[in-house]
């Protein structure tokens, strides 16, 4: 995709309102806010629909027409000169960690929010319309997989799949939606995007500590995540010699270490163990089941496959040494990604030209950006967050840092719209 030049003064000057970014920011955080100053709005519970409500209002009063997928998934749109022209979309999600921050994923809702209501500020009619994405389920941390609205909408998961996936009581995705008023009837994807952009906090340290303001995301880590479920024998403990026992959660404790090994000998591997469950669970009864989960990443695909070979090869190796049982099933399976070269250039312009120290950047984290660029042109931006925390209730960011990335959407959003 060719970059065009930014079109005359009128688009350089255009700015956003910083202050009024960091108070929706702050009104948004209310909404599930937590007692160390973290948002707990989890996809698609009574928080996440009262976050989704007053984004819907903000869009309305900005005077943008909303619509609603079949995976809730919600896009406001703000019509341009031709409305026959493919839309610019931007966009991120407004769901939480247990205990999340204010800004993962919201801050690309409301900084593509801001740019909205800038553009109207200016009366600036954007030659295709402006489409503003509130993707459902990105964390996953209530349902398995992550990204899941975005990923139905890019074709990489079924509408059934994804809306039969389930939380750990056994509610799916399908039955929440309508619980929370968010099932809608669009078909979610199969129509064009003439590009995507995603404005985030950086999640990691890299520009903080480089003193620069802007991360040109080139592309992102691949991903896998697995959910393993190890079977031994309920047995006593008390009764029950040491070598007689078909212990679950020594073999388990085993396979975490091994998990570990594999993620700190693999250069530029992260490995994750971040949910475990023992059953019976009871003090005085050798554990005859575990389950617990596996994140591994990777930029490179082999080194990610080899990664895979290697945790299956050292479970199934401790399994069969203990007589236990082994199951891995593998949750999410997705590539390292490489974001359109001509959005990633407009980005790199964008900094530079608004004079914003920056650097290209590939990321550690999964986002919506990277399902949707299989289906249109993609690039993301990336501001610093204090110490590099995220997925923390202290998650924080600087409201110039924030400002700053705002400018960039505004000015991508502005020269894609001309392509």
């Amino acid at each position: 995709m060719a970059v065009m030049n930014y079109r005359g003064e009128e688009m350089r000057n255009l700015s956003v309102d910083g202050a009024r970014l960091w108070k929706s920011l702050m009104d948004m955080a209310e909404i599930g806010a937590t007692p160390k100053g973290g948002s707990r709005r989890l996809a698609l519970s009574d928080s996440d629909r009262q976050g989704r409500d007053l984004f819907v209002r903000w869009c309305r009063e900005a005077g943008c027409s909303i619509r609603v997928d079949r995976m809730g998934n919600i896009f406001a749109r703000r019509p341009g000169k031709d409305e026959s022209r493919p839309p610019v979309m931007m966009g991120s999600h407004l769901d939480t960690q247990p205990s999340g921050g204010k800004f993962d994923g919201v801050y690309g809702v409301l900084a593509g929010l801001e740019v909205i209501r800038t553009l109207n500020d200016h009366g600036y009619e954007s030659d295709s319309p402006v489409e503003l994405a509130v993707w459902t389920n990105e964390e996953g941390a209530r349902f398995a997989p992550s990204m899941i609205g975005s990923g139905v909408f890019a074709g990489t998961y079924s509408i059934e799949k994804g809306l039969a996936c389930a939380d750990v009581d056994g509610t799916t995705i399908g039955e929440e939606l309508r619980r929370i008023g968010y099932a809608g009837d669009d078909p979610c994807g199969g129509r064009p995007i003439r590009a995507f952009f995603e404005a985030h906090i950086e999640q990691g340290p890299i520009l903080e500590a480089e003193g620069k303001t802007i991360g040109v995301v080139t592309g992102a880590q691949g991903l896998r995540w697995y959910d393993v479920t190890v079977g031994g024998m309920d047995s006593h403990a008390g009764t029950t010699p040491m070598d007689r026992r078909r212990d679950a959660m020594a073999g388990a404790a085993r396979m975490l270490v091994a998990a570990e090994r594999i993620g700190k000998t693999t250069p530029g591997a992260v490995t994750t163990v971040g949910m475990l469950r023992v059953v019976p669970s009871s003090r005085n009864v050798v554990p005859g089941e575990v389950f617990f989960t596996v994140d591994a990443r990777h930029p490179d695909g082999d080194t990610l496959a080899a990664m895979d070979a290697a945790l299956r090869g050292s479970f199934a190796e401790i399994a069969q040494q203990a007589d236990l049982k082994l199951a891995i099933e593998t949750v999410t399976d997705t590539a390292p990604v490489v974001f359109d070269e001509g959005c990633v250039d407009a980005v790199r312009q964008a900094a530079e030209g608004s004079g914003y120290p920056c650097r290209d950047i590939v990321s550690g984290a999964g986002h919506d950006a990277c399902f949707i660029n299989e289906v249109a042109p993609t690039a993301m931006i990336f501001v610093p967050c204090k110490d590099g925390i995220s997925h923390n209730e202290i998650e924080s960011a600087a409201p110039d840092d924030l400002t700053a990335g705002c400018n960039v959407l505004l000015r991508v959003v502005l020269t894609a719209a001309e392509w």
